[in-house]
């Protein structure tokens, strides 16, 4: 896992690096400062950042609330360290948005065991993700389903008349008053289907019925006139 890294003391910038390190992650970045912290974090999203809560420019607390504002805020898992440990203090960094929080001196069993809880929580998270992403895609996969089966009901049978009088005349069938019933029939329909069409793009929140009992489809249908008298 990649982790963005912030502490104003080379010594623990060490220490968290090679405990992580250890544990098969990589420090993509080791910022002196929160601003510096901040500025990477805007350019390349990290799925875990550490930091210290006391740091020049811009302190943990404050990088912390801009990535929880960010765009990708909210997959990330924020740890903060800190020599902080009054309640108050704890309550700060959870209003902050963080996940986790660790106190000073920091140990590496400590620090190990604060990332199996990241591990962890971002492995459900992105499992969470995913479950949406499929969701969202089944939805609207299911919502082309049912607006094709609307469009097949609302449109097939105007344009089969078309197809119909098109193709006697055509074939030189109909003459006279008939071929111009049959011209007319065919601008009557293909009125019938452009109004089909602005139904559709008039849509603001589609409602889904059932066709046949089995299938469903978007309600398309003409709309009784409310100023009818």
């Amino acid at each position: 896992m990649n982790v963005l890294l912030a502490d104003d003391d080379p010594t623990m910038r060490l220490l968290l690096g090679k405990v992580l390190e250890q544990c098969g992650h990589h420090v993509v970045k080791a910022a002196s400062d929160g601003q510096e912290a901040w500025d990477f974090f805007e350019g390349a999203p990290q799925p875990m950042v550490i930091l210290d809560w006391e740091m020049p420019v811009l302190n943990g607390l404050d990088v912390c609330r801009n990535i929880r504002a960010s765009p990708y805020g909210d997959q990330t898992f924020i740890l903060i360290v800190t020599s902080r440990d009054r309640t108050e203090d704890l309550t700060a960094v959870l209003d902050a948005g963080a996940d986790d929080y660790m106190s000073k001196p920091v140990t590496p069993d400590n620090l190990q065991a604060r990332l199996r809880i990241a591990e962890r929580r971002i492995a459900v998270s992105a499992a969470r993700l995913r479950a949406e992403d499929e969701l969202r895609k089944a939805q609207y996969l299911a919502g082309i389903g049912e607006t094709s089966l609307a469009l097949q009901h609302e449109i097939n049978n105007p344009l089969a008349a078309m197809l119909s009088h098109a193709s006697l005349i055509e074939a030189g069938m109909v003459e006279g008053e008939e071929r111009a019933d049959s011209f007319a029939t065919i601008v009557q329909q293909a009125r019938r289907i452009g109004e089909v069409v602005k139904r559709l793009r008039q849509l603001d929140k589609p409602k889904s019925v059932e066709y046949l009992g089995q299938s469903r489809m978007i309600d398309i249908a003409p709309k009784p006139d409310s100023t009818a008298k």
